[in-house]
């Protein structure tokens, strides 16, 4: 097993399933809209470079005519929405609590506003140090100047942080800071593609990570 200090998670489909919800919103908008609705799994195809990329590709051939509108739309009916089946994948908080004495950190793509409101109805807030979202400063993944500033913060070295999430963005952003990655298989990203970024470490579920990281 590797010896950490720093673990940094993703939020959709690593901590939270939350593919259902999003997917709902996407075509909730589309429809108002007068839009056709779209297959859940390609909305999801979609999730992980935050929330304007997200209605950009749902929007198809009617982008950029009627961005503002569907992002106004998206953003009123999802902040709403955003619980309605939304929940924690199995063994998060097991995990979360194996490793209590670990600096942690939530970095994701999606707004602040958005993650701390789940995250707090989800009862997960009280385990992290920081949570940083999309709109928390100036970059996004996979820009390792989101997560530098953290190693610094806590004085980690770079082997002893890891990465941990579902999307290509988690991965590049380890590879991008220097530090480890650790692709979790059962998310919302691609499987395949994960598996082509060779990250260091590989899991089907969260409870593997209590057999990889001391």
């Amino acid at each position: 097993m590797t010896k950490i200090d720093l673990m940094v998670f993703d939020f959709d489909g690593t901590l939270v399933s939350s593919g259902d919800d999003l997917a709902a919103a996407v075509n909730h908008m589309l429809e108002t809209l007068g839009n056709s609705a779209l297959p859940k799994e390609r909305i999801i195809g979609f999730v992980g470079d935050g929330v304007r990329k997200l209605i950009e590709r749902s929007l198809g051939d009617a982008f950029p005519d009627k961005f503002d509108e569907a992002l106004n739309i998206f953003m009123s009916y999802y902040s709403e929405h955003l619980l309605d089946t939304t929940e924690l994948y199995p063994g998060v908080l097991e995990v979360l609590n194996h490793f209590r004495s670990k600096r942690k950190a939530i970095v994701t793509n999606k707004l602040y506003s958005y993650t701390l409101k789940i995250a707090d109805e989800l009862n997960i807030t009280k385990y992290f140090d920081d949570i940083l979202g999309m709109d928390s400063n100036s970059f996004k993944k996979p820009d390792a100047r989101i997560i530098r500033p953290l190693i610094e913060k806590y004085r980690v070295d770079d082997s002893r942080a890891v990465v941990i999430g579902d999307g290509n963005n988690d991965i590049i952003l380890a590879k991008n800071a220097g530090v480890l990655s650790c692709a979790l298989l059962n998310g919302l990203g691609n499987r395949d593609k994960l598996l082509q970024l060779k990250p260091d470490y590989l899991c089907e579920n969260m409870m593997e990570l209590k057999n990889l990281f001391i």
